[in-house]
């Protein structure tokens, strides 16, 4: 009996140790993007990019593309080019689809994407200024670009906003230690 009584309490303090270093280390960077619903005659669904640029200018992950990868013989990729900025920063550099990076292009709605601290996207992350990129650019329509500055590691929790006017609506990113 007492055999089980201090297993009991190593289990239990095991079990806070984790949640202490899950707590101390799990740090979140949530994006919100809306896509807005635009009256025009032709509608595509935009190609939107986002990444992470340090304070230097240069990307330092990408963190989504979102393009129509599923069109025969990568019809789809050769469009990639509108988004500007992001191509010239990396995604000429990439062999479209990426695992863990690509995803089908959206219509008008609010998405969110969520990521911890320990997430392979976030590792390459030193100590310093940022900023989160949002890019979108769509057939027959418009392309806009949306800059929102953040420090990591994330100390204090913070919300920041960017809205478009055209092919992206409101972006907000939301910081959590």
């Amino acid at each position: 009996m007492a055999f089980r009584f201090r297993s009991i309490y190593t289990l239990l303090f095991a079990v806070n140790i984790f949640s202490f270093a899950h707590s101390t280390y799990s740090s979140e960077l949530n994006i919100s993007i809306k896509i807005p619903e635009l009256n025009v005659a032709e509608y595509h669904n935009p190609y939107v990019a986002i990444w992470i640029e340090n304070q230097d200018d240069k990307s330092v992950t990408d963190v989504q593309v979102w393009y129509n990868a599923k069109m025969r013989d990568k019809e789809g990729s050769k469009w990639l080019k509108d988004l500007r900025q992001w191509w010239r920063k990396s995604g000429r550099s990439l062999d479209m689809p990426v695992d863990a990076i690509t995803a089908a292009t959206k219509g008008p709605g609010k998405y969110n994407l969520n990521f911890i601290a320990d997430d392979k996207k976030l590792k390459n992350l030193t100590p310093g200024n940022y900023r989160l990129r949002i890019e979108a650019a769509r057939e027959v329509g418009g392309r806009e670009l949306l800059d929102i500055p953040f420090q990591w590691p994330i100390k204090n929790a913070a919300t920041a906003k960017a809205q478009g006017e055209s092919e992206l609506g409101e972006v907000i990113l939301s910081l959590k230690p």
